[in-house]
């Protein structure tokens, strides 16, 4: 007796072929004719022009600032990004779904707006940055210091903490901490705007994630540290490299918020985009768009290898059934 033939599955959405054609008509109109276009119009200049528009003095500059500045960012935020997101998960407090609602704020927040605050607040006449100039340290370090000595004072000790302060005062620079119009500077306006990739990517993780083991672990006498490095980290671990990419990729990129607070001085506080911008207004063209592949291909060779990284991670920490 032959078998019924099973029913046809239906789907949601049509067949492979049709949606596989418009996955690939998206992605060609969006991603690829576009990319396909930068590297046609900068492959017309020849090797030599090539060579010479992107290994300048003052491009290769841009590419240290730029590179560096986001891969400090990224590193800072894979960190504070993972606190915020486990306090956001593990606690309950007053006030939560507001700080919630403020990871997001670099999102929704024009870029230009943000660099403008961001200015404002670190330039040494700002709230921030005046406290940082040389000043503005020694006051820092004499406000507490002074409130000791007057309570020693009262108390009729004869102590004084002056050699102390004036040690202190050996380690201030002569023109303080500089933020805006630096390259920290530049690190403030990227970690500002990459903050909230790393958030979003750990904390559904960690949501997610079965405190029933770390009980377990808890009762094999497995201490904090113990439990967050050989229970929690190997689960979150592929989470926090994507953030981690995903926070780079935005900061590599970056225009809007940094412009400002760099102060954009050549082969000093000057990105890299703000190159291909002024390329494109000195109608260099081809130059702008050689630049510009140099920047793709980093980010995607630093993208290749997280991934890789995340896939190494996925095999080391995956756990046996």
């Amino acid at each position: 007796m032959s078998a019924l033939p099973s029913p046809k599955t239906k789907r949601v959405l049509p067949g492979f072929g049709i949606s596989l054609g418009y996955t690939l008509l998206y992605l060609s109109l969006i991603v690829l004719i576009p990319v396909s276009a930068l590297f046609f119009k900068a492959s017309g200049m020849g090797w030599e022009a090539f060579w010479s528009a992107v290994s300048a003095p003052r491009v290769v500059a841009s590419y240290k600032l730029s590179i560096g500045a986001s891969l400090a960012a990224a590193t800072i935020n894979a960190v504070a990004g993972l606190l915020v997101a486990w306090v956001l998960v593990r606690y309950r407090f007053p006030g939560k779904r507001l700080v919630d609602s403020l990871v997001d704020l670099p999102f929704a927040l024009p870029t230009a707006v943000a660099g403008i605050a961001l200015t404002t607040i670190y330039a040494p006449t700002g709230w921030i940055g005046r406290w940082l100039t040389a000043d503005g340290l020694k006051q820092l370090i004499h406000a507490p210091l002074g409130i000791v000595d007057a309570i020693l004072a009262h108390a009729g000790s004869a102590f004084t903490t002056v050699p102390f302060a004036q040690w202190l005062e050996r380690f201030i620079p002569e023109d303080g901490i500089q933020t805006a119009f630096s390259p920290l500077g530049v690190t403030i306006a990227l970690t500002f705007i990459s903050l909230p990739f790393v958030v979003r990517t750990v904390q559904p993780v960690l949501e997610d994630l079965n405190p029933e083991l770390e009980q377990a672990a808890a009762t094999l006498g497995a201490n904090r540290l113990t439990t967050f490095w050989r229970v929690i980290l190997p689960e979150i671990w592929p989470a926090l490299l994507t953030g981690f990419a995903l926070a780079f990729a935005r900061a590599i990129g970056e225009y809007g918020s940094v412009v400002f607070i760099s102060g954009n001085m050549p082969m000093k506080t000057e990105i890299t985009p703000l190159i291909i911008i002024t390329k494109l207004e000195q109608f260099d063209y081809r130059g702008a768009a050689a630049v510009a592949v140099v920047m793709l291909l980093i980010s995607f060779t630093m993208l290749l290898v997280i991934n890789l990284l995340q896939r190494l991670s996925s095999q080391r920490f995956a756990a046996p059934l």
